[in-house]
């Protein structure tokens, strides 16, 4: 598994500013966790992994055993949360073939090359692995939000907004299906005081979780 020498981002220098945002926002937080949970499949993570781990914030908590990102600031923090990590980035994994029951990419899929990482992705994948990606909707409440401050924000400065549809047919394009929606994160943040029950397909939720399996041969 080879080191990837990368310059510092946001993400490295500002982790512990980044994790404590979940600290300020436990209500969302606990809500977009339900929401990926009502997805994964149960006997689905023996060997799993998260892409984009960030600080382990969603791995530690839905009992994804690896963790993958290119930050190692992140990735201290990931670690001292239970999570096996492994520095690189998602559109070449260093991860063996047909290896992976289950892959996770929580909110970070808008920063990656989305090609290379969906071929990545399906390559890692046994021929029954599932592939979960959860993002925000780029026309929803936070999405609009997060795309007007995008110019000037640290985090989002470099990110691709993406609708669910698209999600979608980028998923089928390259060979997934069987696809799965729910959604959560119905108001602003700030209204958010209590974990909201997540809800099938989309067109409402700001957080959207898109479960799907490889359904074409590699």
């Amino acid at each position: 598994m080879g080191i990837l020498c990368m310059k510092k981002t946001a993400y490295d220098i500002r982790a512990g500013n980044y994790d404590s945002w979940y600290d300020r926002n436990p209500a969302v937080y606990t809500s977009e966790i339900e929401a990926i949970q009502k997805l994964i499949p149960s006997a689905s993570t023996k060997n799993s992994i998260e892409i984009g781990v960030g600080t382990g914030r969603f791995a530690s908590k839905l009992g994804i055993n690896y963790g993958l990102d290119p930050s190692v600031s992140m990735l201290e923090i990931a670690a001292c949360r239970g999570v096996k990590c492994i520095k690189g980035v998602s559109e070449s994994l260093p991860i063996k073939n047909s290896s992976m029951e289950l892959a996770l990419i929580v909110t970070s899929f808008c920063l990656m090359d989305a090609d290379l990482t969906l071929e990545e992705v399906r390559r890692i994948l046994t021929p029954e692995g599932f592939f979960i990606i959860a993002f925000v909707e780029k026309n929803s409440i936070l999405g609009k939000k997060y795309r007007k401050k995008a110019p000037k924000s640290r985090f989002y400065r470099n990110v691709v907004f993406r609708t669910t549809e698209n999600i979608i047919s980028m998923l089928e394009e390259h060979g997934f299906g069987d696809i799965v929606v729910m959604q959560t994160v119905f108001k602003p943040l700030n209204l958010i005081r209590q974990p909201e029950e997540a809800e099938k397909e989309f067109g409402r939720g700001s957080f959207v979780v898109v479960r799907t399996r490889s359904i074409n041969n590699k």
